[in-house]
């Protein structure tokens, strides 16, 4: 594809894609923890991965996976309120769920300009791993059963039937961020201009 002169001037072809449309896409991707799911399978990890990959500025690649984690936590807590949630949006661990996301928007950044299909499934899985380790010792740091090495053991024997969840909720959601961004950027060259001041 190539610009006219009179383009030039305002556009400059990058391979990073249109800040607009990646943040539009993490807020549908936070809404959808509200649909029913199985445990653990939710975009969470997905979203922070695609916006470290994605968004070119370190500081909003960091802080916009956390606004739409902090805004579907929201609209979770909503839900639960009115009746029509089981679970809460708002419990002890956030902490260390927002820290693990944290840490895999850090691993998404290193995906910047390597957005393969063998790099995002890697990068998925260490999520996955990241996720299970940070947020099972958060479960075991607020539990109120006491702090030995058999719990804490025992803490992520528990957390090992909800870890399949994780990692398949993970890959899911990363192929259809991932993979669905790239379709749109074919179908919609201009996602792939940046607008540049002269």
């Amino acid at each position: 594809m190539t610009l006219d002169q009179s383009e030039k001037g305002q556009y400059q072809i990058f391979s990073k894609p249109n800040l607009w449309a990646v943040l539009v896409i993490l807020a549908v991707a936070g809404i959808t923890r509200a649909l029913p799911h199985p445990p653990n399978f939710a975009p969470i990890a997905a979203m922070a991965l695609f916006g470290g990959a994605y968004i070119t500025n370190r500081a909003w690649a960091f802080l916009m996976p956390i606004i739409a984690l902090m805004f579907s936590d929201l609209l979770l807590e909503v839900l639960f309120q009115v009746g029509l949630r089981p679970y809460s949006g708002i419990h002890e661990t956030m902490l260390f769920v927002y820290g693990s996301i944290i840490a895999i928007t850090g691993i998404g950044l290193l995906l910047q300009n390597r957005v393969k299909p063998l790099n995002v499934i890697g990068a998925s899985l260490a999520g996955s791993i990241l996720f299970f380790l940070v947020t099972n010792f958060g479960v075991y740091a607020m539990s109120a059963f006491g702090h030995n090495t058999t719990t804490l053991l025992g803490t992520y024997v528990l957390g090992i039937p909800f870890f399949h969840y994780s990692v398949l909720g993970d890959l899911f959601f990363v192929i259809v961020l991932f993979g669905g961004f790239e379709l749109l950027k074919n179908r919609l060259p201009m996602l792939a201009l940046v607008r540049v001041k002269k």
